[in-house]
């Protein structure tokens, strides 16, 4: 059977689909296949079927909110890196939480797109190589 979604790179979370949109249609274009919702719940379904290497959630998201579905996020890939995507008048108390319940990091929307993709990229990137190092660990521990 296949799958209803293609698989990713990055995961885009966001209420706002003109901006989970374009920022999915960017990364796409620099050669990142990017899935994008405007909904948690979907961005849950999504995940238990398919893989990505990094999710990116707006805090102000409605239901469920950004930190739980963070938490949500984090109980189906605990390596799973989630990067904060804030705005600048995004509660500073928000971000706390959003890290306790297991983000990565944060970036902000106000961001040019050149930096914004350059931190993006280098999260893809560290993703790519702590999944490499664990897989050889595996290996290396299991060839012991």
């Amino acid at each position: 059977m296949q799958n209803a979604y293609p698989a990713a790179e990055f995961l885009l979370v966001d209420d706002d689909p003109s901006v989970s949109e374009f920022l999915a249609t960017y990364l796409s274009e620099r050669g990142h296949p990017s899935n994008a919702t405007v909904e948690g719940d979907k961005a849950l379904k999504w995940l238990r079927q398919n893989r990505c290497e990094v999710v990116v959630v707006d805090l102000n998201l409605p239901n469920p909110n950004g930190t739980s579905l963070i938490a949500s996020l984090r109980a189906i890939d605990a390596r799973l890196p989630i990067v904060v995507f804030t705005e600048k008048g995004c509660d500073e108390a928000q971000v706390r939480a959003a890290m306790r319940a297991g983000a990565n990091g944060y970036v902000s929307k106000n961001l040019p797109m050149e930096q914004l993709y350059c931190v993006l990229a280098r999260v893809l990137a560290t993703a790519r190589f702590n999944a490499r190092r664990f897989r050889l660990q595996r290996e290396l521990l299991g060839a012991a």
